[in-house]
């Protein structure tokens, strides 16, 4: 769970390329929010020193409770079915959803290569390989009461 002086940092970073240290205000309270916000992989080390980027697992952090994010890949069927049968759910829902193709990033390749399709919704695993539609409605209903 973010504080709100972590989700104000880890927000910051939320943009493409990498973010330095001196953008934040580099005070020591913010160098010890950068590294803990590192340390739990929600943001990475850039080329630069003291520059940093969102990493995946952060950008999840900040996802909505109706954000839904599926991880696949090209060509996979079981995430070509998934998303269809999610479909009708967002809309119905409002809910939004971010395709990651994980074999674009070696970090993701390597956590779900062979679990594919992998849905999250805001920050939490909802679903893997197959949907269970009427859990999966539960989820989307509940997700603004959490």
């Amino acid at each position: 769970m973010l504080d709100p002086r972590e989700r104000k940092i880890l927000s910051a970073f939320n943009r493409p390329g990498a973010l330095a240290l001196v953008d934040l205000g580099d005070t020591a309270d913010v160098r010890g929010i950068v590294t803990s916000l590192a340390e739990r992989g929600w943001i990475l080390s850039a080329a630069q020193p003291d520059t940093y980027e969102l990493a995946e697992d952060g950008r999840l952090q900040l996802a909505g409770p109706r954000d839904v994010t599926i991880y696949s890949r090209p060509g996979c069927h079981l995430c070509e079915e998934a998303k269809s049968q999610i479909a009708p759910l967002l809309a119905e829902f409002g809910a939004t959803l971010m395709e990651i193709n994980i074999d674009k990033d070696a970090i993701l390749r390597a956590r779900y290569d062979y679990d594919v399709p992998v849905i999250f919704l805001g920050a939490r695993k909802a679903a893997k390989h197959r949907v269970d539609l009427a859990q999966f409605r539960r989820q989307l209903r509940d997700a603004v009461r959490e």
